[in-house]
């Protein structure tokens, strides 16, 4: 856990390409050990299946990182301002722009290179989840805004409409997907995939609005897909169930985890007061403000986007129904569960202060963002 953890620290915290790429690839170790150890029935279907798409989409990753550093120089300079001082060729930028998005449409997930992701939650056990669901997918989405974003303005213009059809159709098709899923685990890992559309569409908007909601969105899921999947691992060791349509009446013997499972949910489907909201918000205000785009796409993306807001309420209280009301095995007599301990509802809490705290006080969030979006997107016209 602790070599996984360092492994998702690396690329936050390096100055240089190459060493983003060594820390990016090195994260994967961990991850595969922890899934083909400590997973499920399926733990190495689950397990191949995530080094095989991550490692694929990492050599396209290797190949701009070697090419921005060697491009127009003898000696290959690597740190990440000398890079973004370097103005390349159009056609050049797209090829490197292409594949640095291959990488990060498999990390971030992008659909379609999003299968890994349930597969993978689906098996692994509930502490890997959340390190994946809090940390690992905002990399691609760091990545994206890092070096795409950043180094290749001009590729970013042209492939940007792109992002924003993708972004919109990834809400809608995970949302509903979503729905359909019987296993806890993969419900919460698709409305993970949905989610990361709203962060794909803020930073096709190119407007400081748009981006500084996208980060916004990315701390916000961090805390409550994390914390979703914490909750779904202290249910699943009282009740060794992970199939929805077998649980019921759970909240009667729970009340607590029922409470905060309740809590996470509203602020997964963008409740008014949490950060999921004002994240989600923000990025339709960047959009709509943006100077790129005509007025009618604007706000046919807006329209469509809504529909997945509308979705995710479905998929969300369907799921606390299914596992916490009527009368189930968990209502007769016998049956006695231990309801969630102070290690947990400690656990929990901390999670649960940040989400409301951002979603009264989001300024915080910005004060330490807005500094750096500015930068990025100085180097577009329109804004």
């Amino acid at each position: 856990m602790l070599a996984m953890y360092s492994g998702q620290i690396g690329p936050f915290s390096s100055r240089d390409l190459l060493l983003f790429f060594i820390m990016w690839e090195l994260e994967l170790i961990p991850v595969y050990l922890l899934l083909s150890m400590w997973g499920g029935k399926n733990r190495l279907y689950s397990a191949t299946k995530f080094i095989l798409y991550t490692a694929g989409g990492s050599i396209f990753l290797l190949l701009g990182v070697l090419g921005m550093g060697l491009y127009g120089s003898n000696e290959p300079t690597l740190n990440f301002e000398t890079p973004a001082n370097q103005s390349y060729p159009v056609a050049l930028e797209i090829i490197f722009y292409f594949g640095f998005l291959i990488a990060y449409a498999v990390k971030l997930p992008i659909i379609p290179l999003h299968t890994w992701l349930p597969d993978t939650h689906g098996e692994a056990h509930y502490s890997t989840c959340m390190l994946l669901a809090g940390i690992l997918l905002k990399m691609g989405a760091y990545g994206l805004v890092r070096i795409n974003m950043e180094l290749l303005p001009h590729a970013h213009s042209i492939f940007s409409p792109w992002l924003m059809i993708i972004g919109t159709i990834q809400i809608i098709y995970a949302a509903s997907t979503s729905l359909g899923q019987r296993n806890l685990k993969k419900r919460i890992a698709y409305s993970s995939v949905s989610h990361m559309g709203f962060i794909i569409i803020g930073i096709g908007s190119i407007t400081d609005t748009g981006l500084n909601g996208a980060i916004l969105q990315m701390i916000s899921h961090g805390f409550i897909g994390a914390a979703l999947f914490f909750l779904a691992g202290t249910s699943y060791d009282r009740i060794r169930l992970v199939y929805l349509d077998e649980m019921g009446g759970i909240a009667i013997p729970m009340p607590k985890i029922f409470t905060m499972f309740s809590s996470f949910s509203m602020a997964s489907l963008a409740l008014p007061g949490m950060s999921g909201f004002v994240a989600e918000l923000v990025v339709f205000f960047g959009l709509i403000t943006s100077q790129k785009y005509l007025l009618m796409p604007k706000i046919l993306i807006i329209f469509v986007a809504a529909i997945g807001m509308i979705l995710t309420p479905i998929y969300s209280v369907s799921m606390l129904r299914q596992m916490f009301y009527g009368y189930k095995q968990f209502h007769s007599p016998n049956s006695h569960f231990f309801d969630s301990g102070p290690r947990e509802l400690f656990v929990s809490i901390c999670i649960f202060l940040p989400v409301i705290g951002i979603g009264i006080y989001p300024d915080f969030v910005f004060s330490l963002s807005i500094d750096k979006v500015e930068a990025i997107l100085a180097n577009y016209f329109y804004r």
